[in-house]
């Protein structure tokens, strides 16, 4: 039987480890030129033993199970179990996590690792600046993502030896805290509710859910500078707002002004854009209306004379509420408008008082009908839509209608038709917008064009007032929306009414629609700065690189900032008005004197204090002449102040900051907040690079809710549910290794299925390192083998290691966890224990004395020579397999990869990997010579250009030499499928190649002196033999073979046969010697020596 498979690249090849700039994720490639499959080979294997890590189902235990069988079976059968070697360490297999990793934050804290290791560092600061969550409840899965991230980074980077500053935030202003406070009260207690009380009851809650939400980032493993936090209602925070202020009020980018601004009646403030949602299925009431023209311009008056008095502009509004403001008719210049004439019903026409239907409105009804202006490419959809044929009778430019005069629908006055701007298109609506500057930016910039009124008849509560005339007293968004609609049929100024399903403002807070309203705010000129901003973002670091375009298009689109807020709990706006004049007083003085006084006693002070105390010594004679402002800051002035709190005000940190790391909806939030206040006050953006992440989302994709049961909370994932079956303690760690694997530049998933797959990596991960303890378990630095006297697979292995570390520090550095994440599991749990572990347990676990190159009388005689120099036990550790080069060289090996692994999971695993070095079982020291207690404390593993220098033909050799294995091993499965043998040790491969470079490199292989680098080892058979030529195949009765095809046509056959010879009863290989010793009958010549061996130091202590 003859199995035929090409080669299938391994992790071995430099092209799959970016020696040559290949991505990181070439170490999950495989060739797909194998007819058998390995691309999708299980990234999981079970465990051959509670030391072994993972392998393949066809590997031997041998030296494993004889000291097991010895354990259990007669004293004939375990009688050598002494003389294996087996792992031995403390570290348990089970991460315990829910005590051990509280104990290890325990030993950090006790010892103060964060704060030693920063101050003892040297190579200069790291300043990733804390973006302030809100302190109004629990944390969720999106908070727990975005503080990992934060410390896997600053980990890192404390491990390269920076002084890592990082202080956390807190967000304590604003109407989630102060509705927090109302809802807790009954209607009486408000009653009496002032706004000193209000305040104190305030700031006592947002600082006990700090205490709360601090405590949960603890458990998360987050290092920051725990006791010195920033909040914004801190006294030294709020004067460094106030002073932020006051830098932009001085350079006169703060003015006071009426315009329109988003208002949320069911907060009863303004909010800013980033304050807002736009929830999908928002359904508003849609009308087409018309108004009467009553005068033509000179332009127009000859195109147009003849179509009145029934000529009408037809109009198109989302928010018919909004008509009474009504001040204008908007038309594009450039855009051409047609009168057209409303001719018989395309299909019969209903009224339906259902608000989901279409309503026509009753001027169809009329015996004559009106003639209407609409834009010409819109005739036909309008057509289609009002159900209706349309003649155009006339057509013409939007400038030729500028300057008519039309009644408006509700109080007969006269309103113009304007020119607009760009806004105005044909992808909807009319061509013509209802233009009410008190209700809409764009209006309002149209009007102040025109010197249109700004009228706004809408109430704090999103009722109509006085001046909306009948009208007053109802909800715009309610009945009153309802009132002027069905007001507008019946005086035959209604088209069509129709539902309209898009996006509306949403109040984020409180989840309702807002409005657009003009008030008298405070607003921050951005328009003054706006070049400067841009400018600024053009020198900032980007990640991912589309955030830049992002917060450009925004803050180039952006109209001025309202910045003024109409509620208690808040910085105030430190502002007086006259009391006559309403003329506010703000200067240099005022402000410098608010500023002292808050960085003293805190904002409250602006509540309790006289005016003659708050305004400054050359003001207070004229004290009563003024009243204090009420108006507090939004919220976003608040954090994006921040900088100037923390970067221009604290030891050791610096302005811009290094890093800036928030969820990508923070180009519109804080990202913007900050980077307007700095640039207005500073010049600069207050940070060199900023990083963004999406939200996070249930394993199926769907946004978390709790009303939906999908919600993942971060502390039911570290400490487990009620139901520890359904929703078990998992630890930090698997949280943390699930923010490691996941893309975050685009929305995540997680749920009990991804955290099911998270502990089992981690699990895996654990137990690789636990292999290497415990087969360290009797090492000690000094044995250490030098580089250049290492077998071939020991190089090999380390110029592996130093390219995934190579890789994994090129992946930290650009921020890229997951692709660390994707080489931890390919290489750490997969890789490494199939190949190389699997093949080192033989020469760890059972020794190879005769590496020493003594047999018989000269080994006799050298023994006896050592004696004379040495003590008995340490003869017999020298003698031991223990003491054998090729272990000792192996434990080499095994030991850069402990530390190297161990230090690099670090930041992404803190706890298992500072776990792992507090069982370490020798020391080791730090640049300065002392020895690092902590892993922490040891630095980042230094990169080996030796180990990197691995020739490339040796590469090239052993890539083949891996491709070959994975052949060997499906011919050995199919012997094993024959029942030829049962494992791998059972068998003999026979090898030919007429390619002559590669034959000889094998046979050199199989001849190797040392025995680590022998083909067989390599196979985990008992014996390989490269055939001379095809003929010589013939000899030998081989019933599987196959084949391996390397480059071009040169191929390797393989065949299978019985080993040769009897089973070592001790290593289990089997050998021709096996029976040759009358003392060890059942063992081979390498175990007898061992074995024999070892009763030298016994004879010694004898004598």
């Amino acid at each position: 039987m003859a199995l035929n498979a090409s080669s299938s690249k391994v992790f071995s090849q430099r092209n799959c480890l970016n020696i040559r700039g290949a991505t990181c994720a070439g170490l999950l490639n495989f060739r797909a030129t194998s007819c058998v499959t390995t691309a999708n080979r299980l990234l999981y294997c079970t465990r051959t033993s509670a030391h072994d890590p993972p392998s393949s189902k066809r590997r031997s235990r041998g030296p494993v199970m004889a000291a097991k069988k010895g354990n259990s079976g007669t004293e004939q059968e375990g009688r050598y179990k002494d003389t294996v070697n087996l792992p031995k360490t403390s570290f348990g297999m089970r991460a315990n996590a829910t005590i051990r990793e509280p104990e290890i934050q325990k030993l950090w804290e006790d010892n103060q690792v964060f704060k030693r290791t920063t101050e003892r560092n040297d190579g200069g600061s790291f300043i990733l600046h804390d973006g302030p969550p809100y302190a109004n409840g629990d944390l969720h899965i999106g908070h727990a993502l975005n503080k990992i991230l934060k410390d896997i980074i600053n980990r890192y980077k404390l491990l390269q030896n920076y002084k890592i500053q990082f202080v956390p935030g807190w967000d304590c202003h604003g109407l989630p805290i102060e509705l927090k406070v109302l809802q807790s009260m009954d209607q009486e207690s408000r009653k009496e509710l002032t706004a000193v009380k209000l305040r104190a009851k305030a700031a006592k809650f947002a600082k006990a859910t700090v205490k709360t939400q601090m405590a949960s980032f603890k458990r998360y493993g987050v290092w920051a500078s725990w006791d010195k936090p920033y909040l914004t209602l801190d006294p030294d925070y709020e004067a460094a707002q106030i002073e932020v202020f006051g830098q932009m009020a001085l350079k006169e980018y703060i003015y006071r002004g009426r315009k329109p601004v988003h208002w949320s009646p069911s907060s009863r403030t303004a909010l800013a854009e980033a304050e807002l949602e736009y929830p999908e299925g928002h359904v508003s009431k849609s009308i087409y209306a018309s108004f009467r023209l009553i005068e033509l311009s000179s332009a127009s008056s000859g195109l147009l004379e003849e179509f009145l008095p029934d000529l009408r502009l037809a109009v198109w509004t989302t928010t018919p509420w909004t008509i009474p403001a009504n001040a204008a008719v908007a038309v594009n210049a450039k855009l051409k408008y047609s009168v057209v004439e409303l001719l018989s019903p395309l299909e019969d026409v209903s009224v339906s008082s259902a608000n989901t239907k279409r309503r026509i409105g009753s001027i169809f009804g009329e015996l004559k009908k009106p003639y209407v202006i609409v834009a010409s490419d819109l005739v036909p959809t309008l057509e289609a839509k009002w159900g209706i044929k349309l003649l155009i009778k006339r057509s013409f430019l939007g400038s030729d209608i500028e300057h008519c005069k039309y009644s408006h629908p509700v109080d007969n006055r006269e309103c113009p038709v304007v020119v607009g701007g760009d806004y105005i298109t044909t992808e909807s609506g009319t061509g013509l917008v209802h233009t009410a500057p008190g209700h809409g930016q764009e209006d309002y910039i149209t009007g102040l064009k025109y010197k249109l009124p700004i009228v706004s008849p809408v109430d704090d509560d999103g009722k109509f007032t006085e001046e909306a005339g009948q009208f007053c007293g109802l909800d715009v968004l309610g009945d009153g929306n309802v009132a002027v609609v069905n007001y507008l049929d019946e005086c035959l100024s209604l088209i069509m009414e129709e539902p309209y399903k898009h996006k509306y403002p949403y109040d984020w807070r409180t989840k309702k629609p807002t409005i657009f309203r003009a008030t008298e705010q405070w607003f921050a000129s951005v328009e003054g700065f706006r070049h400067a901003a841009l400018d600024a973002i053009s020198k900032v670091t980007w990640i991912p690189a589309q955030g830049e375009k992002r917060i450009c298009n925004m803050t180039e689109s952006r109209s001025d900032w309202c910045i003024s807020r109409q509620r208690t709990w808040g910085v105030p706006i430190p502002v007086f008005y006259h009391k006559v004049t309403k003329q506010p007083l703000m200067n240099q003085e005022t402000i410098s004197h608010i500023k002292s006084i808050v960085s003293e006693k805190g904002s409250d002070a602006w509540w309790y204090l006289t005016i003659e105390e708050l305004l400054p010594e050359e003001y207070r004679s004229k004290a009563s002449e003024y009243e204090k402002g009420t108006d507090t800051m939004d919220v976003w002035f608040d954090s994006g102040s921040s900088w100037a709190a923390v970067l221009l005000k604290r030891d050791g940190f610096s302005l811009p900051a290094d890093l800036y790391l928030e969820g990508s909806d923070q180009h519109r939030g804080w990202f913007q907040s900050s980077l307007l206040t700095s640039v207005a006050t500073r010049g600069i953006a207050p940070y060199s690079a900023v990083v963004t992440h999406g939200f996070v989302l249930d394993e199926k994709g769907l946004k978390m809710s709790k009303s939906v049961g999908n919600v993942v909370d971060p502390r039911t994932v570290i400490e487990g549910g009620k139901n520890q079956g359904e929703a078990p303690a998992y630890g930090a760690d698997v949280l943390r290794l699930w923010v490691s694997s996941v893309d975050y530049s685009s929305d995540m998933m997680i749920g009990p299925q991804i955290l099911r797959q998270m502990s089992d990596i981690y699990r895996k991960l654990r137990g690789t390192l636990r292999y290497l303890l415990g087969n360290l378990c009797d090492w000690k630095l000094e044995k250490t083998v030098s580089y250049d006297d290492l077998p071939m697979i020991d190089k090999h292995a380390l110029f592996q290691l130093e390219n995934v570390v190579k890789n994994i520090t090129e992946s930290y550095e650009k921020y890229q966890f997951f692709k660390i994440f994707q080489i931890i599991q390919r290489f750490v749990i997969v890789d490494l224990s199939n190949f190389y572990f699997d093949v080192a347990k033989d020469r760890l676990y059972v020794g190879c004395i005769a590496d020493l190159h003594y047999s018989g009388a000269s080994l006799l005689s050298h023994l006896m020579y050592v004696a004379d120099r040495v003590d008995a036990l340490s003869l017999f550790a020298l003698l031991r397999g223990t003491a054998s080069f090729t272990r000792n060289s192996c434990q080499t090996v095994l030991a850069a990869h402990l530390l190297s692994i161990a230090r690099v999971i670090a930041p992404i695993l803190p706890h298992l990997a500072e776990d792992v070095w507090q069982n370490l079982p020798f020391e080791i020291a730090t640049a300065d010579g002392s020895v690092a207690k902590f892993i922490f404390e040891s630095g980042w593993p230094a990169i080996n250009q030796r180990w990197l220098a691995f020739p490339d033909d040796e590469v090239l050799f052993w890539a083949k030499v891996l491709e070959l294995r994975t052949e060997v091993n499906k011919v050995l499965e199919l012997a094993r499928g024959g029942k030829l043998i049962g494992s791998s040790l059972e068998a003999k491969v026979y090898l030919y190649t007429s390619d002559e470079s590669l034959a000889k490199k094998l046979a050199k292989m199989s001849e190797a002196e040392n025995d680590a680098d022998t083909l067989h080892r390599i196979f985990i058979t008992s014996q390989a033999e490269i055939m001379p030529s095809l003929e010589s195949i013939s000899n030998h009765n081989i019933a599987y073979s196959g084949e391996y095809v390397c480059e071009g046509d040169n191929k390797v056959w393989i065949g299978v046969t019985k080993a040769e010879g009897l089973k070592c009863e001790r290593c289990w290989n089997y050998s021709t010697q096996v029976g040759s010793y009358s003392v060890h009958p059942t063992l081979c010549g390498r175990c007898f020596d061992v074995v024999d061996v070892q009763l030298i130091p016994k004879l010694a202590v004898i004598s």
